[in-house]
């Protein structure tokens, strides 16, 4: 399946470049390994798009509402990192 989303141009940039291995989403869709993301650049300043579109495939999801590792206080006070791995 094809998932549609906007991207700002710094995030886009980071991709296409190939810095950037990772995104970070709200999980809204059932997002599943195998699926294409399909990026399309958002000019914010503007509001609209840029005509660039990046296409990658999904390879792992991972569902941190589901993660009890840490408690409630200590996620309050550091949240979250993800780290893009080499």
């Amino acid at each position: 399946m094809e998932i549609e989303k906007k991207i700002w141009p710094v995030f886009f940039e980071r991709i296409l470049s190939g810095k950037k291995t990772f995104e970070l989403r709200l999980d809204d869709r059932e997002y599943n390994e195998g699926d294409v993301l399909v990026l399309k650049e958002w000019d914010n300043e503007k509001s609209t798009y840029t005509g660039r579109v990046i296409k990658k495939e999904i390879t792992y999801v991972l569902h941190t509402k589901d993660m009890k590792y840490w408690s409630e206080e200590e996620i309050k006070n550091k949240g979250f990192v993800v780290l893009s791995l080499k």
